[in-house]
């Protein structure tokens, strides 16, 4: 658990400025480029891909990529406060980030078994908050949300600013977005003595930083 049992935990300027602005920059630069080679019928729009895709069926047409060796170099360096924060002996798992759109929604959900542990990290671009349900209940069944369903928890971050969360045990989302651009990295890690630990190291994958099949 996190600090007095709870079930989030907000780390401000858990990454520092500097770090956190490169991250971004580079992000926007894969972006571009990414979409430059696929104009140009270089690389395909694939799921999965290293380069990055517009298919993420959770969010589609905006920019996300699974297993980045930068993120997933933040993942290693995240992990040992993570498990300070947890208590818990976790491993890492995957990293994902996003690089949201103008009307982009984040439905209401809990995540899949590799994302046990999670954090959010935003890492630039205009604020959006992210909302969470710390009671643990499921709301949402076969994607429709039940009509009394907890208005949740808004969490507003700033670039840096980390949240740690149980996504596979309580539900989060975002409203639909007012603003043009914002980036987030997502960490996810699995308690190395639970039921997915061993399983689900590198969500896996050989080593990080390389694709699979079905990322999501």
């Amino acid at each position: 658990m996190f600090k007095d049992g709870a079930k989030y935990e907000i780390v401000r300027g858990a990454i520092s400025y500097e770090l956190t602005n490169f991250i971004f920059n580079y992000f926007l630069l894969n972006r571009d480029a990414t979409a430059f080679l696929m104009k140009e019928k270089i690389i395909p729009d694939a799921p999965g891909s290293l380069w990055g895709t517009w298919k993420d069926p959770q969010v589609p047409n905006t920019f996300s990529k699974y297993g980045d060796a930068v993120m997933e170099t933040v993942l290693m360096r995240t992990l040992p406060l993570m498990r300070k924060l947890t208590g818990v002996n976790l491993i890492p798992c995957y990293a994902y980030a996003r690089i949201y759109k103008k009307g982009d929604i984040l439905a209401r959900h809990k995540d899949r078994p590799s994302c046990e542990t999670s954090c959010t990290i935003h890492l630039g671009g205009d604020p959006w908050d992210i909302f969470i349900d710390p009671s643990g209940q499921t709301s949402v069944k076969k994607g429709v949300s039940k009509k009394r369903a907890s208005k949740g928890i808004p969490i507003s971050l700033k670039p840096g600013d980390m949240m740690g969360y149980y996504g596979q045990h309580i539900e989060h989302w975002r409203k639909p977005f007012k603003g043009n651009i914002c980036a987030q990295l997502f960490l996810h890690y699995n308690d190395k003595d639970g039921p997915y630990g061993q399983k689900n190291f590198y969500d896996g994958r050989p080593l990080l930083g390389i694709p699979k099949a079905r990322p999501r």
